[in-house]
């Protein structure tokens, strides 16, 4: 019972100072989706500001990223198929995972529905939030985000009006932006709304 006691103090201590922005809080981010779905190029804008090019990802990527009061150590894994194989291995201790999808690539959504499916059902990751983004929503040929949520099958899973909606045990935080790193719209949306759900 005493240990019980100090770290319910202690929890309602620290979230008392979070949110007054006194405790800063860290947590591990995962960037994870296929191959060409813009993981690197919104890494590299979070880390630096500034859009670049970037090259196919060959082994991780690390940046540690600071959004509002929230300190993340963010990994780009890749998404080519033989990085994936490396997904598992930084599954531990995860506080988000940011899912990205090229709203542009039809014809790997379903490779990419699987892969996204493969996350959700792991068990290191039940509880863990998860943004989805739709990426490339610049180009013409990209998918509204009606018709990406039921290529996705992610209708049942998605927290409605994209606002804090209390979590039942045994879910989790899932949601749905449509973004476009190259315009730099979208994906901070993703973050305000995650940030909820941290604290």
């Amino acid at each position: 019972m005493e240990t019980w006691s100090f770290w319910g103090w202690f929890s309602w201590i620290k979230s008392l100072l979070t949110s007054l922005g006194l405790v800063n809080i860290q947590e591990k981010m995962l960037f994870l989706g296929l191959d060409n779905a813009g993981k690197t190029t919104l890494l590299g804008t979070l880390a630096s500001g500034r859009l670049k090019s970037c090259k196919p990802t060959i082994r991780p990527n690390f940046e540690e990223l600071n959004l509002g009061n929230v300190t993340f150590q963010a990994y780009d894994l890749g998404g080519h198929e033989s990085a994936r194989t490396l997904w598992q291995d930084y599954m531990v201790e995860v506080g988000v995972i940011v899912y990205i999808i090229d709203a542009t690539d039809r014809e790997r959504f379903e490779e990419s529905h699987r892969e996204l499916c493969e996350l959700l059902r792991m068990p290191d990751l039940a509880k863990v939030p998860f943004i989805i983004f739709g990426n490339k929503i610049d180009m013409p040929e990209a998918v509204s985000e009606k018709e990406l949520r039921e290529s996705f099958g992610l209708a049942s899973h998605v927290t409605t009006g994209k606002g804090k909606i209390p979590i039942r045990e045994g879910t989790r935080p899932i949601e749905v932006f449509m973004c476009s790193v190259v315009n730099r719209s979208g994906y901070k949306e993703g973050f305000r709304w995650v940030s909820q759900y941290l604290q």
